[in-house]
């Protein structure tokens, strides 16, 4: 069975403020371009589907539309809830729509019951296990501690339990949002760590033939079976070096890996992530490849340059993040700004705070200001304080 693994559409979302939903209806053009192409037997979605609980209007527009396609082109495709979806939401009318071949899992309570498809080797079994936050599915699945191993370990369990019963030979594919210790997070994915340590061993997943997961942005493998797709669009600078891809995944008759691929996804932009000082930036030439491409700039000027990102955005016109980490002598670092305000005025500490944020000092103009403005405050609490 030829099995379609992505993840983390996010749709809805924004990069950086700019807007990215031409590029998520370009990804579903691309998806179902390749489920055409590649002759694919099962898409499954790894959670994540939105970016928020309740997503924009456009953004449910771009789902409903791409359920549509892929029930028209018939093939079948399960599809889970992640951390960032309401999976109350995302369920309504799935009993519904599963005669349309999209099969919603969102309920924890549906964990061992499988979607059952089949090809000329028998039937593959897959279960959806929605995000499962501990503290609200303890009681669903009798766990003591409310963390993720514990409840994902009890989903298991059901998963372990139903296969079991089925004819022998029945494969199976597991679809889960979580975080397998092991992988490679960034920085756009939201944390899981409530309800106690986000991370779970591979290990929770034994005894199925793949495991389709949702959540980490990389694709990556955790264990030959076990995999993230990763998003198909990046959603942070700090995936500027991910490769976006889904897993094309080739289900042997014995529920062994015959054969992969990772399927390029269409990126809208390249990222660059660019580091030093403005005028070094905008008279570099080895940094010409990066004129079209989404910047985020960390400056190191010592001092903080007048209108940086105008600028930037005269060589770079989609620089879209500014950052500032300038180079200072000891005395002005970071890491002594507490010291120094020690045994300090309220009139030092201020023009201590300017040179701490904007490399220098105060001039003789603005020490004037900032000595007028404490003068100011002073009087006016006398005069409080002897009103009474």
């Amino acid at each position: 069975m030829r099995i379609l693994h992505t993840s983390d559409w996010h749709l809805g979302r924004s990069f950086h403020r700019v807007s990215l939903l031409d590029a998520q209806a370009a990804f579903l053009d691309h998806l179902i371009a390749t489920v055409r192409e590649h002759e694919v037997d099962a898409v499954v979605v790894a959670g994540d589907v939105y970016d928020r609980a309740v997503p924009p209007l456009a953004a449910v527009e771009l789902f409903d539309a791409a359920l549509h396609r892929l029930a028209e082109a018939g093939t079948p495709t399960v599809m889970i809830s992640g951390n960032h979806d309401s999976a109350r939401r995302l369920g309504v009318g799935a009993g519904l729509i599963r005669g349309a071949g999209i099969h919603l899992r969102t309920t924890p309570a549906g964990a061992g019951t499988p979607v059952l498809l089949s090809d000329a080797h028998g039937e593959v079994a897959f279960y959806g296990l929605p995000y499962l936050e501990p503290s609200l599915v303890r009681a669903e699945f009798a766990v003591r501690r409310a963390s993720h191993q514990a409840v994902l370990g009890a989903a298991m369990d059901r998963v372990r339990a139903d296969l079991a019963a089925r004819p022998a030979g029945t494969r199976s594919v597991v679809l889960a949002h979580a975080f397998v210790a092991g992988g490679q997070a960034s920085d756009s994915e939201r944390d899981i760590t409530v309800g106690g340590v986000s991370a779970v061993p591979a290990s929770v997943f034994d005894g199925v033939d793949y495991v389709a997961l949702g959540h980490l942005h990389g694709s990556q493998r955790i264990s030959e079976r076990v995999r993230y797709s990763g998003s198909p669009l990046a959603y942070s600078f700090s995936e500027t070096d991910h490769r976006k891809t889904m897993w094309l995944v080739d289900l042997g008759p014995d529920g062994r890996i015959t054969a992969d691929e990772r399927i390029d996804c269409p990126a809208p932009r390249k990222l660059a992530r660019l580091h030093g000082r403005l005028d070094d930036l905008l008279a570099d030439p080895a940094l010409t490849r990066h004129e079209d491409s989404w910047v985020e700039a960390t400056l190191t000027d010592p001092v903080r340059p007048p209108e940086p990102m105008a600028r930037l955005a005269v060589r770079f016109p989609h620089a879209i993040s500014l950052r500032f980490a300038p180079e200072r002598a000891d005395g002005l670092s970071s890491g002594s700004y507490a010291r120094r305000l020690r045994d300090r005025d309220d009139r030092q500490i201020a023009e201590d705070f300017v040179a701490h944020a904007r490399g220098e000092g105060p001039d003789a103009r603005e020490r004037a200001v900032l000595g007028a403005a404490f003068d100011h405050v002073r009087t006016d609490l006398t005069r409080r304080e002897a009103a009474g």
